[in-house]
Protein backbone atom coordinates (compact mmCIF):
# COMPACT_ATOMS: atom_id res chain seq x y z
CA UNK A 1 0.00 0.00 0.00
CA UNK A 2 1.32 3.57 -0.60
CA UNK A 3 -0.39 6.68 0.50
CA UNK A 4 0.22 9.87 -1.01
CA UNK A 5 0.02 12.91 1.37
CA UNK A 6 -0.52 16.12 -0.49
CA UNK A 7 -0.01 19.59 1.40
CA UNK A 8 -1.24 22.69 0.36
CA UNK A 9 0.72 25.90 1.39
CA UNK A 10 -0.27 29.27 1.20
CA UNK A 11 1.70 31.69 3.36
CA UNK A 12 2.59 29.19 6.30
CA UNK A 13 5.56 30.55 7.46
CA UNK A 14 5.14 29.58 10.98
CA UNK A 15 3.88 26.28 10.98
CA UNK A 16 5.22 24.66 7.54
CA UNK A 17 8.54 23.64 9.36
CA UNK A 18 6.93 21.49 11.91
CA UNK A 19 3.95 19.97 10.05
CA UNK A 20 6.90 18.92 7.47
CA UNK A 21 8.93 17.22 10.25
CA UNK A 22 5.97 15.60 11.64
CA UNK A 23 4.81 13.85 8.41
CA UNK A 24 8.23 13.17 7.29
CA UNK A 25 8.79 11.47 10.45
CA UNK A 26 5.10 9.71 10.65
CA UNK A 27 5.40 5.66 10.92
CA UNK A 28 2.67 3.70 8.58
CA UNK A 29 3.60 0.35 9.53
CA UNK A 30 2.70 -1.67 5.99
CA UNK A 31 2.76 1.39 4.25
CA UNK A 32 4.93 3.31 1.52
CA UNK A 33 4.71 7.09 2.19
CA UNK A 34 4.88 9.90 -0.38
CA UNK A 35 5.03 13.31 0.27
CA UNK A 36 4.18 15.67 -2.34
CA UNK A 37 4.29 19.61 -0.94
CA UNK A 38 2.31 22.11 -3.64
CA UNK A 39 3.10 25.89 -2.89
CA UNK A 40 0.33 28.18 -3.95
CA UNK A 41 2.20 31.26 -5.02
CA UNK A 42 3.02 32.17 -1.21
CA UNK A 43 3.96 35.64 -0.35
CA UNK A 44 6.36 34.99 3.10
CA UNK A 45 8.77 32.97 3.38
CA UNK A 46 6.90 29.56 2.78
CA UNK A 47 8.64 28.74 -0.56
CA UNK A 48 11.81 29.36 0.53
CA UNK A 49 11.80 27.20 4.14
CA UNK A 50 10.35 24.17 2.43
CA UNK A 51 12.89 24.40 -0.26
CA UNK A 52 15.75 24.77 2.56
CA UNK A 53 14.31 21.72 4.63
CA UNK A 54 16.01 19.29 1.61
CA UNK A 55 13.75 16.52 2.53
CA UNK A 56 14.74 13.36 -0.28
CA UNK A 57 10.74 12.20 0.67
CA UNK A 58 9.50 15.36 -0.52
CA UNK A 59 8.27 16.47 -4.14
CA UNK A 60 8.08 20.19 -4.44
CA UNK A 61 5.66 21.77 -6.61
CA UNK A 62 5.69 25.72 -6.90
CA UNK A 63 2.38 27.83 -8.57
CA UNK A 64 3.46 31.26 -9.55
CA UNK A 65 0.42 33.23 -8.17
CA UNK A 66 -1.99 32.05 -5.81
CA UNK A 67 -5.28 30.07 -7.00
CA UNK A 68 -6.54 28.18 -4.17
CA UNK A 69 -6.59 25.30 -1.98
CA UNK A 70 -8.52 23.39 -4.78
CA UNK A 71 -5.77 24.12 -7.27
CA UNK A 72 -2.63 23.34 -5.58
CA UNK A 73 -4.95 20.16 -4.17
CA UNK A 74 -5.42 19.55 -7.88
CA UNK A 75 -1.62 20.15 -8.30
CA UNK A 76 -0.97 17.26 -5.79
CA UNK A 77 -3.16 15.23 -7.35
CA UNK A 78 -1.86 15.30 -10.73
CA UNK A 79 1.23 14.34 -9.44
CA UNK A 80 0.40 11.46 -6.76
CA UNK A 81 1.39 7.70 -7.48
CA UNK A 82 0.14 6.35 -3.91
CA UNK A 83 -2.74 4.10 -4.12
CA UNK A 84 -4.54 6.18 -1.80
CA UNK A 85 -4.29 10.23 -1.35
CA UNK A 86 -5.09 12.42 1.87
CA UNK A 87 -5.10 15.72 2.12
CA UNK A 88 -2.86 17.38 5.25
CA UNK A 89 -3.26 21.28 5.61
CA UNK A 90 0.19 23.23 6.16
CA UNK A 91 -1.26 24.47 9.24
CA UNK A 92 -0.76 22.77 12.81
CA UNK A 93 -4.77 22.16 13.25
CA UNK A 94 -4.54 18.23 11.98
CA UNK A 95 -2.48 15.74 13.99
CA UNK A 96 -0.66 13.78 11.13
CA UNK A 97 -0.89 10.58 13.85
CA UNK A 98 -4.28 10.20 12.91
CA UNK A 99 -3.53 9.69 9.53
CA UNK A 100 -2.77 5.62 10.90
CA UNK A 101 -5.85 6.18 12.81
CA UNK A 102 -7.55 6.54 9.49
CA UNK A 103 -5.16 4.00 7.39
CA UNK A 104 -6.52 1.02 9.56
CA UNK A 105 -9.68 0.23 8.31
CA UNK A 106 -8.42 0.60 4.48
CA UNK A 107 -5.55 -2.01 5.49
CA UNK A 108 -8.48 -4.07 7.02
CA UNK A 109 -10.65 -4.11 3.83
CA UNK A 110 -13.55 -2.68 6.27
CA UNK A 111 -13.51 1.24 3.86
CA UNK A 112 -13.12 2.22 0.84
CA UNK A 113 -13.28 6.24 1.62
CA UNK A 114 -12.17 7.54 5.41
CA UNK A 115 -13.18 10.61 6.79
CA UNK A 116 -11.55 12.11 9.99
CA UNK A 117 -14.38 13.58 12.02
CA UNK A 118 -14.20 16.27 14.25
CA UNK A 119 -17.68 16.97 15.20
CA UNK A 120 -19.42 13.86 16.21
CA UNK A 121 -19.65 15.55 19.27
CA UNK A 122 -21.48 18.46 21.01
CA UNK A 123 -19.93 21.66 21.37
CA UNK A 124 -16.91 22.33 23.98
CA UNK A 125 -17.35 25.15 25.38
CA UNK A 126 -14.78 25.29 27.63
CA UNK A 127 -12.07 24.95 24.19
CA UNK A 128 -12.73 25.07 20.88
CA UNK A 129 -16.28 26.78 20.56
CA UNK A 130 -14.95 29.22 23.53
CA UNK A 131 -15.70 31.89 21.21
CA UNK A 132 -18.71 32.93 19.34
CA UNK A 133 -17.35 32.97 15.53
CA UNK A 134 -15.97 29.48 16.67
CA UNK A 135 -19.31 28.81 17.67
CA UNK A 136 -20.99 29.76 14.81
CA UNK A 137 -18.58 27.70 12.54
CA UNK A 138 -19.49 24.75 14.64
CA UNK A 139 -23.26 25.10 13.74
CA UNK A 140 -22.60 25.95 10.43
CA UNK A 141 -20.32 22.75 9.56
CA UNK A 142 -22.96 20.90 11.61
CA UNK A 143 -25.56 22.43 9.05
CA UNK A 144 -23.52 21.66 6.11
CA UNK A 145 -23.02 18.11 7.27
CA UNK A 146 -26.67 17.82 8.04
CA UNK A 147 -27.28 19.17 4.63
CA UNK A 148 -25.21 16.70 2.57
CA UNK A 149 -26.39 13.64 4.74
CA UNK A 150 -30.04 14.89 3.26
CA UNK A 151 -29.11 15.58 -0.27
CA UNK A 152 -26.79 12.61 -0.80
CA UNK A 153 -28.88 10.04 1.30
CA UNK A 154 -25.72 8.76 3.78
CA UNK A 155 -25.18 10.14 7.55
CA UNK A 156 -21.91 12.48 7.38
CA UNK A 157 -21.23 14.13 10.85
CA UNK A 158 -18.52 16.35 9.34
CA UNK A 159 -18.33 17.09 5.53
CA UNK A 160 -15.77 19.98 5.87
CA UNK A 161 -13.12 17.76 7.58
CA UNK A 162 -9.29 18.49 5.98
CA UNK A 163 -8.52 14.86 6.79
CA UNK A 164 -10.18 12.85 3.82
CA UNK A 165 -8.85 9.67 2.48
CA UNK A 166 -9.24 8.37 -0.57
CA UNK A 167 -8.37 6.02 -3.10
CA UNK A 168 -6.29 7.63 -6.10
CA UNK A 169 -8.29 5.60 -8.80
CA UNK A 170 -11.51 7.54 -7.57
CA UNK A 171 -10.14 10.42 -7.77
CA UNK A 172 -8.71 10.06 -11.28
CA UNK A 173 -12.31 9.37 -12.21
CA UNK A 174 -13.37 12.75 -10.63
CA UNK A 175 -13.61 15.94 -12.70
CA UNK A 176 -12.79 18.75 -10.03
CA UNK A 177 -13.90 21.78 -10.71
CA UNK A 178 -12.84 23.50 -7.23
CA UNK A 179 -10.05 26.02 -6.63
CA UNK A 180 -11.26 27.20 -3.43
CA UNK A 181 -12.57 25.69 -0.09
CA UNK A 182 -15.36 24.20 -1.97
CA UNK A 183 -13.27 21.21 -2.86
CA UNK A 184 -14.69 19.77 0.16
CA UNK A 185 -18.59 19.85 -0.61
CA UNK A 186 -17.27 18.77 -4.83
CA UNK A 187 -15.67 16.09 -3.65
CA UNK A 188 -18.12 14.81 -0.80
CA UNK A 189 -20.80 15.19 -3.16
CA UNK A 190 -19.63 13.07 -6.40
CA UNK A 191 -18.27 10.54 -4.02
CA UNK A 192 -21.55 9.64 -2.53
CA UNK A 193 -22.92 10.49 -5.84
CA UNK A 194 -20.96 7.62 -7.23
CA UNK A 195 -22.51 5.12 -4.35
CA UNK A 196 -19.19 4.70 -2.22
CA UNK A 197 -19.47 4.57 1.54
CA UNK A 198 -17.67 6.57 3.74
CA UNK A 199 -16.43 5.62 6.69
CA UNK A 200 -16.07 8.51 9.61
CA UNK A 201 -13.42 8.08 12.61
CA UNK A 202 -13.47 10.78 15.24
CA UNK A 203 -10.15 12.89 15.34
CA UNK A 204 -8.44 15.50 17.59
CA UNK A 205 -7.92 18.72 15.86
CA UNK A 206 -6.26 22.18 17.69
CA UNK A 207 -7.73 25.06 15.53
CA UNK A 208 -6.16 28.59 15.03
CA UNK A 209 -7.63 31.70 15.40
CA UNK A 210 -7.84 34.12 12.54
CA UNK A 211 -5.29 35.94 14.27
CA UNK A 212 -3.11 32.94 13.70
CA UNK A 213 -3.72 32.93 9.99
CA UNK A 214 -6.98 31.17 9.92
CA UNK A 215 -8.10 31.99 6.22
CA UNK A 216 -11.70 29.94 6.33
CA UNK A 217 -14.61 32.98 6.43
CA UNK A 218 -17.34 31.38 7.87
CA UNK A 219 -20.15 33.29 6.13
CA UNK A 220 -19.00 33.28 2.59
CA UNK A 221 -17.52 30.19 2.49
CA UNK A 222 -20.46 28.02 4.52
CA UNK A 223 -22.37 29.93 1.40
CA UNK A 224 -20.19 28.84 -1.39
CA UNK A 225 -20.57 25.59 0.22
CA UNK A 226 -23.94 25.52 0.35
CA UNK A 227 -24.57 26.17 -3.36
CA UNK A 228 -21.96 23.62 -4.18
CA UNK A 229 -23.55 21.01 -2.21
CA UNK A 230 -26.94 21.86 -4.24
CA UNK A 231 -25.01 22.41 -7.56
CA UNK A 232 -23.79 19.01 -7.80
CA UNK A 233 -26.89 17.04 -6.35
CA UNK A 234 -28.98 18.42 -9.01
CA UNK A 235 -26.83 19.36 -12.19
CA UNK A 236 -24.25 17.30 -12.41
Amino acid sequence: MKLSIIIPVFNEEKTITQVLEKVVLLKLPGVEKEIIVVDDGSTDSSKFKIQNLKFMEIKFFSHEKNQGKGAAVKTGIKNATGDYIIIQDADLEYNPKDIQKLMEPILNGKAKVVYGTRLKRLPNFSKDEKKLRFFVHYLGNKFLSLLTSILYRQWITDMETGYKLIPRGVLQKITLHARSFDFEPEITAKILKNHIKILEIPISTNPRGYDQGKKLNTVKDGIFAFMTLLKYRFFE
